[in-house]
């Protein structure tokens, strides 16, 4: 098992065998569709190539359009390729039943972005005096030095654009899997906006 591609539909709550709340994201998880399959006699190492998403033809490039029909599955919208061995052949179809609630997975995805932010809100960093005719209320403060370095260092901490990166969110758990819709509910929240792609493995940390 390697893992899947799936679209993040947004978060809801639902209720455990005991009646409490627990919040969930819900992911449509398919089906994805395997496009190609890499062994180490050819490739020089193992895995699995999955398609997500049904496209049409004028919204895919040429190379990609050869690569699908060379495969002779349907056109898919995005590819990724997941490490490691797997039982599957060149035209299955895998969905949520690959996983099983209880399990622990690693979801990836890239996070919302909220365009150029100042040191409080990107770094928290904590304001200045509020009164007495402050002029550094969110102003990050001093940077630098005066005559040397006469510069600012590398990696400083200043205002910037934040979020729309991509982030791993280790040791999540599956609530609930639901094969017949494709939908897998995730226990917490998973990074990107509504409609994001999210990528599910299982989890490194058991």
């Amino acid at each position: 098992m390697s893992g899947l591609i799936g679209s993040k539909l947004g978060m809801t709550q639902v209720f455990d065998a005991e009646g409490r709340i627990v919040p969930v994201t819900v992911v449509d998880v398919g089906p994805c569709v395997v496009t190609q399959k890499k062994t180490m006699e050819r490739d020089g190492y193992e895995a699995v190539q999955l398609g997500f998403g049904a496209a049409k033809e004028k919204h895919l490039d040429r190379p990609r359009i050869g690569h699908l029909k060379a495969a002779g599955t349907k056109l898919m919208r995005t590819l990724r390729e997941f490490r490691g061995a797997w039982d599957v052949n060149v035209g299955d179809e895998v969905g949520a039943s690959l996983f099983e609630g209880g399990q622990k997975v690693d979801v990836t995805g890239t996070t919302v972005g909220k365009g150029f932010a100042g040191t409080i809100k990107r770094h928290g960093f904590t304001s200045g005096p509020r009164s007495h005719g402050s002029m550094n209320v969110r102003a990050p403060g001093s940077i630098g030095q005066c005559a040397w370095p006469s510069r600012v260092f590398k990696n400083k901490k200043l205002p910037g654009h934040l979020g729309d990166v991509r982030r791993t969110v280790q040791a999540l758990k599956v609530f609930q899997v639901l094969p017949e819709e494709n939908l897998l509910l995730i226990k917490g929240a998973v990074p990107g906006p509504v409609g994001g792609l999210v990528i599910i493995r299982p989890s490194v940390k058991g």
